[in-house]
C-alpha cells in the first residue's frame, strides 16, 4: 500500500470531537502521517481566525483552506496567501435572487477578518463575537465579499439549497454545512475542492495520492476528487450515499483510525 502524499480533512464533524476538541489519538495520527512526510491540509469553510488553535493543538503548521476554498492562508506565517472574493455586485444580484425564492431570508457577509450582518440575521458563533458587526445594509460596506452568507429560520438548509440554486443557476457556488438554515455563498468556480486541486498542482502531487476526509455537503467535492476519499458516519445523508468509503464517526476518531492503517508500523 503506497503511502498518502497529502491528508485533506475538514474540522467540524470530523476532525474535531463533538466538542469542537482534537483528541490524543487523533493528534497522535496526524503526527505519525506528517512524520513520514505527509502533508496536512485543514480544508474548512471556517475563515483564518477560527484555525489558528486547531493548528497549534494538532501540530500542523502548513497551508490551510478556508472559507470553502475562497481564500489559502499560511499556518506558520499567519498570513493570506490568496483570495478569492465573490464580486459585490453579482453577490448582490444573487442576494436579490434569493429574496424572491426564499422570503424571510437575512444576509451577511464574511470579509475574511470578521463578520458584517444585517438586521434580523440570527446565525451567530460565539468565537466570532470580536469580530462580527451589525450594519444597516451589507451593501454600502467597502469589505471584500469572501463568502456571502443567507440565513433563514423558517427554513432547512436542505429545503434552501434546492431552491437557491435553481434560483441561482450557475451565477455563485452554493453549499450549507447542515440543517441550521444557513447557505454560503461563494464566487462561481470557487470550491473546496477547486482550490485544494490548484494546491496539488502546484507541489506536483496526483490525487490518487491525495486522502480526504469530510461530513457534509461542501465536503462532497473533495472526497469525490481525492484518489481516497471518507465520508464519516456522522455525515450528512448526500454524502454517506455519495462517497463509498466511510470512517468512524467524529466522537470515535474516524479520522484517526484510518490515518493509522497507512502511517502505524
Amino acid at each position: 500500500m503506497s503511502l498518502p502524499r497529502l491528508i485533506a480533512t475538514d474540522l467540524d464533524g470530523t476532525l474535531l470531537d463533538p466538542a469542537g476538541a482534537v483528541t490524543p489519538r487523533t493528534r497522535r495520527a496526524l503526527e505519525s502521517a506528517r512524520q513520514a512526510g505527509a502533508e496536512v491540509v485543514f480544508v474548512t469553510a471556517r475563515p483564518p481566525r477560527a484555525i489558528g488553535l486547531i493548528a497549534k493543538e494538532t501540530g500542523v503548521s502548513g497551508t490551510a483552506i478556508c472559507s470553502n476554498g475562497a481564500i489559502v492562508y499560511d499556518l506558520a506565517a499567519g498570513r493570506i496567501v490568496t483570495t478569492h472574493p465573490l464580486d459585490r455586485e453579482d453577490a448582490r444580484t444573487v442576494a436579490r435572487t434569493l429574496s424572491e425564492a426564499l422570503p424571510g431570508v437575512s444576509f451577511a457577509i464574511e470579509t475574511g477578518a470578521g463578520v458584517l450582518f444585517e438586521p434580523g440575521y440570527g446565525k451567530h458563533i460565539p468565537e466570532d463575537l470580536p469580530y462580527r458587526r451589525q450594519v444597516e445594509s451589507v451593501w454600502t460596506a467597502t469589505e471584500p465579499v469572501v463568502k456571502l452568507l443567507a440565513w433563514s429560520s423558517e427554513h432547512h438548509a436542505d429545503e434552501m439549497f434546492t431552491a437557491a440554486v435553481a434560483a441561482v443557476d450557475g451565477q455563485a457556488e452554493i453549499t450549507h454545512s447542515g440543517g441550521s438554515g444557513l447557505l454560503e455563498i461563494s464566487a462561481a468556480g470557487v470550491t473546496k475542492a477547486g482550490t485544494l486541486a490548484e494546491l496539488c498542482d502546484e507541489r506536483g502531487i496526483d490525487p490518487s495520492a491525495v486522502v480526504a476526509f469530510g461530513d457534509m455537503p461542501n465536503d462532497l467535492a473533495v472526497l469525490t476528487y481525492a484518489g481516497t476519499g471518507y465520508a464519516m458516519a456522522n455525515s450528512h445523508h448526500t454524502v454517506l450515499a455519495a462517497v463509498e468509503r466511510h470512517t468512524l464517526s467524529n466522537a470515535e476518531d474516524g479520522v484517526a483510525v484510518v490515518l493509522e492503517g497507512y502511517f502505524t508500523p
